[in-house]
């Protein structure tokens, strides 16, 4: 989902990318679990059809078919729009759409809470960026503000962030945080 939970005030839980239920062997494997925002106490108060990540996938799981964070290449699925929906990208073969709708839905990335946090970032994003060209501002050093870690945590939604600022990305990220690439 990319969110903060610590700048929302979201709880967190580890997740199994597969299911325990599917595979109790893997209960254990560090490469098997991920943080996933949303504690149990959080289900309390949000609504259920703005559940998103691991408490939206409950035990279901496809491994043919899912796209996990942990995949070098998990970026080049999706497509963040300006509305704060999430897309499979234009660029792939019918197969790798299907997989990219299938971890859409099964995470449910468009959650009314991550569409409407989603666009609120990328609203302001815009702004910045339209501000920064208008007062010819450098978009390098903003870009910088947003996609390099600070403290050791990334902004979020930095996959939406990274295909608004394009090359001026991929430039940054290159020559001052590769292992983000």
């Amino acid at each position: 989902s990319e969110v903060r939970p610590d700048q929302l005030g979201l709880g967190v839980h580890i997740e199994h990318i597969e299911p325990k239920s599917a595979n109790p062997a893997r209960t254990f494997d560090y490469s098997n679990l991920v943080l996933s925002a949303l504690s149990s106490d959080d289900l309390k108060t949000i609504d259920k059809t703005a559940v998103f990540g691991g408490h939206a996938k409950l035990s279901q799981y496809d491994a043919l078919l899912f796209i996990s964070c942990l995949q070098s290449d998990c970026a080049r699925y999706f497509v963040y729009l300006s509305n704060g929906n999430v897309e499979p990208a234009r660029t792939l073969n019918p197969n790798e759409v299907k997989q990219a709708q299938y971890t859409i839905d099964l995470l449910n990335l468009n959650s009314p809470y991550l569409v409407n946090q989603r666009k609120n970032w990328i609203d302001e994003l815009d702004e910045l960026i339209d501000e920064h060209i208008q007062n010819n501002m450098s978009l390098d050093h903003l870009a910088a503000i947003d996609l390099l870690p600070f403290n050791n945590k990334l902004s979020p939604f930095f996959t939406a962030t990274r295909q608004r600022f394009g090359q001026i990305a991929n430039q940054l990220l290159a020559a001052d945080a590769p292992e983000l690439l």
